[in-house]
């Protein structure tokens, strides 16, 4: 496939759309330009048996211990209706679900005020990684369903990030969640503190806690913070933090768009569950994704993955699949602890189009190095800045989204470029310096994901569709996609570096360029 050039493959087969494209769950995903033939496709299909890919997820779904390094459950498909599930683990969900939905609904509709009985008006979430990424990414994307209080969000441990939410708040009129499974994630209880002083200084100490809420399983420590036992929603060690917006981590959006709503964004996610568990693998849309994926990263030897969203109101998706996809699948060992033989994991990243277009599209379509995308369109807009002009904007927007998908697959080549230059009158000695520079390799893969209009069932079937997606991936490389222990470290080094930073002498045992840097940040 290396000397196969996609214009080739395009202009050689007139049935290859029909080959390479599949319809489910409301999605069309059509890999007609990526740079595979018949044959690689029929190959790649072989890895679904040797690999055991439909056993592996059999086992995820009814909750085997697949997570071997924590000897955990994997079990974020049953928090939205997975009946696969044990029936115990799916009356916990039940009835966690409806605890939160309910004070969802009555923060809502002025059941539960303020401390002085007034409705709130805003929310303000405190989390980071999972507990942020998912509702504040959720949130932005469902901004026409969002008919509730408003909401803000708080992830950073830089103060400036809470100062800047805070500023213009009435702590009088704000509810305050805080997310953390275990409320010990320093990021999140620095800004927690924060924000409660905040509270502290507008309202008495009694009635701050009415203005607190926590998503977490620690009940001893939420108890010493303030917040009362019936405004603490849990979720269980079987729920990653990335897989954890189908929880009570998903508060916000329930807040922001109602329950009713919510559970749509669930049905549509589980009937995405449901074709990931009863569809073959030649029709499979999850598993589709991931051999693309595969013979991107070990096919191609690609490094990058560029999710393009051609929706402003998915502007945080990349950021979103980001930890889901480089969390699970930035792993160099496998599940028996050997070093991986093959590429593992991809660099993802994006930016909606068509402000992509404007920034590193230039390296996609000319740099030396190819890179894999995936194009997300919508067929129909949802909501007008002004009424009659939502579709001139979304025609541009569309046509805009299958050009580069189609610039680059094929390019332009140093004749085509010749002749156009000479057509529009450009001097010929000006042809042969300029040509060069207008020319463009194609050669280069994508995808495109087609999808209605992003409403919270789009929503639910494509994040779900990227949750399974990874996970075959992470089967086909054997390796285990839902720890982390490479974000523990960090964590663990910056415990120790804290107290060296008020007292130098703590500092000895560092590294020297650690020791100079923090003598550096020490002085006036």
């Amino acid at each position: 496939m290396g000397r196969t050039h996609l214009r080739s493959l395009l202009s050689e087969d007139e049935h290859r759309f029909a080959a390479f494209s599949r319809s489910a769950c409301g999605l069309l995903i059509d890999w007609s330009k990526e740079k595979l033939d018949r044959e690689a496709w029929d190959a790649l299909l072989e890895l679904v048996h040797e690999r055991g890919i439909m056993a592996a997820r059999d086992a995820m779904l009814r909750g085997d211990p697949i997570n071997a390094t924590e000897g955990r459950a994997v079990l974020h498909t049953a928090l939205r209706g997975g009946h696969w599930a044990p029936t115990e683990v799916q009356r916990d969900i039940a009835a966690e679900q409806t605890r939160f939905l309910s004070f969802s609904d009555s923060v809502r509709n002025g059941a539960i005020t303020a401390s002085d009985g007034q409705p709130f008006s805003d929310v303000v979430n405190i989390g980071i990684g999972g507990s942020d990424l998912g509702p504040a990414m959720a949130v932005r994307a469902l901004t026409p369903f969002c008919d509730g209080p408003r909401l803000h969000f708080i992830s950073n441990v830089d103060g400036a990030h809470a100062a800047d939410v805070l500023a213009g708040l009435d702590p009088a009129r704000t509810l305050v969640l805080i997310a953390s499974k275990t409320f010990t994630t320093l990021e999140t209880l620095t800004n927690a503190e924060t924000v409660r002083a905040w509270l502290a200084a507008k309202l008495d100490e009694v009635s701050v806690g009415r203005h607190l809420a926590a998503l977490s399983t620690n009940l001893e420590a939420t108890k010493a913070f303030g917040i009362d036992a019936a405004y603490v929603f849990g979720f269980w060690d079987y729920v990653g933090g990335r897989y954890s917006l189908w929880s009570a981590i998903g508060l916000p959006l329930a807040l922001a768009i109602g329950s009713a709503r919510f559970r749509a964004f669930l049905a549509a996610a589980h009937e995405m569950d449901r074709h990931f568990a009863e569809t073959s693998a030649d029709g499979n849309l999850p598993i589709i994704l991931a051999l693309v994926g595969v013979w991107r990263r070990n096919g191609l030897g690609l490094v990058g993955h560029a999710v393009i969203p051609y929706e402003e109101r998915l502007a945080r998706f990349p950021a979103y699949l980001q930890q889901l996809d480089m969390e699970s699948n930035g792993k160099r060992v496998t599940l028996d602890g050997t070093t991986v033989s093959d590429a593992t994991g991809m660099l993802v990243f994006g930016e909606p189009g068509t402000n992509a277009q404007h920034s590193f599209f230039q390296l996609f379509h000319q740099g030396h190095d190819p890179v894999g995308l995936d194009i997300l369109v919508g067929r129909r807009v949802v909501g007008e800045a002004v009424p009659g002009r939502g579709a001139v904007h979304h025609t541009h927007l569309v046509a805009n989204a299958l050009a580069q998908t189609r610039a680059l697959a094929l390019g332009r080549t140093l004749e085509e470029t010749k002749a156009e230059m000479a057509a529009s009158g450009v001097d010929p000695s000006e042809i042969d310096r300029l040509a060069p520079h207008r020319t463009f390799p194609g050669d280069r893969p994508s995808t495109t994901i087609l999808y209605d209009r992003l409403d919270p069932e789009t929503l639910g079937t494509l994040i779900a569709l990227y949750e399974h997606k990874v996970f075959v991936e992470s089967v086909l490389w054997n390796i285990n996609a839902f720890d982390q222990w490479g974000v523990e470290l960090g964590k663990q080094l910056a415990r120790q570096i804290t107290p060296a930073l008020s007292d130098a002498a703590r500092a000895d045992d560092f590294d020297p360029s650690t020791r100079g840097l923090i003598a550096a940040l020490k002085t006036d």
